[in-house]
């Protein structure tokens, strides 16, 4: 298999980027039944692992554990009982934990094949942030072609993805972002908003004064309710963070469990809105089965968007694993558009 052994970032406590440990060394895992180990090809920075290094991701393991939320990577082994063409084959996998790491023990029915033509490190940019975006559009708002939506941090990991599909489903876009990324969105056609100015309601409100279909909102905080008083009858906000709470001290729980109270009152009222919490991982405990199923239908599609050219994969950089710390500071930057990307 491996002579050069495991390679993996641990995440020790709440630290800085440069206080994560790099282990090498390690035994290179071996597949139990039903699992297979994926030599990792690329994993990525998203918000979840900043969050998690600062310790406030509400449902993140206790310290020291490996972060990775998702990862691309080739079959290199095989457990009992899973289907032999899967060996040698490039796969995508979400796992919430454990991807910063030269090889990953995965069960098998959580991989989805990543099509023939597409990179490494393109795939990677798709999965935790297509997915995100896809089930969104698609699945809780439902945009239709001719509608306007809102996508807040439209030059980041997921926003740049929604932008794109948004388009593609034939929706105008007015985008949330700093100066410094408005030149790229007017290029992509969407309508910027600085959301540094201040009033930023009000200012897509004159682009939209009869409200907009769609909402995505990843910031939270105080700011939600704007986002909510900006949808037409009939619209939907989305909510699926609380990016503004980051740096927040105190419970991790409580900026999930306010957004949670306010969407359940918000559904409570008679005026045809409707608001959503976004949690990919919602159904999972519940119907296991089920959940895979429709990730791996979502994220097939997400590859065939980029296959057709609906989407540009947006690789921010691309940095070794043992760079993490660097990789961390430039996501958590906002700096940059798209996502950082880890490779071996």
């Amino acid at each position: 298999m491996n002579t050069e052994g495991l390679v993996e970032v641990v995440l020790p406590g709440t630290v800085e980027p440069e206080e994560l440990q790099i282990r090498r060394g390690g035994a290179v895992p071996v597949p139990g039944p039903g699992q297979v180990v994926i030599k990792m090809e690329a994993t990525g920075v998203s918000f979840a692992e900043q969050q998690m290094r600062r310790g406030r991701y509400y449902d993140q393991p206790p310290f020291p554990f490996v972060p990775g939320y998702d990862l691309v990577g080739t079959v290199e082994a095989i457990g009992e009982g899973v289907e032999p063409g899967l060996a040698g084959t490039r796969v995508a996998a979400l796992i919430k934990v454990g991807g910063w790491a030269s090889y990953v023990v995965v069960d098998a029915a959580d991989v989805v094949e990543v099509p023939d033509g597409i990179a490494a490190a393109e795939a990677e940019t798709l999965v935790i942030n297509g997915i995100t975006a896809w089930q969104m559009l698609h699945r809780k708002a439902r945009v239709r072609a001719g509608q306007t939506v809102v996508v807040h941090g439209a030059n980041g990991g997921v926003g740049s993805v929604l932008v794109q599909l948004a388009h593609a489903a034939g929706a105008k876009v007015i985008g949330t972002a700093s100066t410094r990324h408005h030149a790229a969105l007017w290029e992509q056609g969407v309508t910027p908003v600085d959301y540094r100015a201040g009033n930023v309601a009000a200012r897509i409100r004159e682009l939209a004064p009869g409200g907009v279909a769609a909402v995505f909102d990843h910031v939270g905080g105080r700011g939600i309710s704007d986002s909510w008083r900006l949808l037409a009858p009939g619209g939907t906000l989305v909510s699926y963070g609380s990016a503004s709470t980051r740096d927040d001290q105190g419970s991790k729980q409580w900026p999930v469990l306010k957004l949670l109270g306010r969407v359940w009152l918000w559904n409570t009222l008679p005026n045809r809105r409707h608001a959503y919490f976004y949690n990919v991982w919602a159904g999972r405990a519940l119907a296991m089965n089920r959940f895979r199923a429709r990730l791996r239908a979502d994220l097939t599609q997400v590859f065939a968007a980029l296959q057709r050219g609906d989407i540009t994969p947006k690789i921010a950089a691309e940095l070794p694993l043992t760079r993490v710390a660097d990789a961390l500071r430039l996501a958590e930057s906002g700096t940059v558009a798209g996502k950082v990307v880890l490779t071996p």
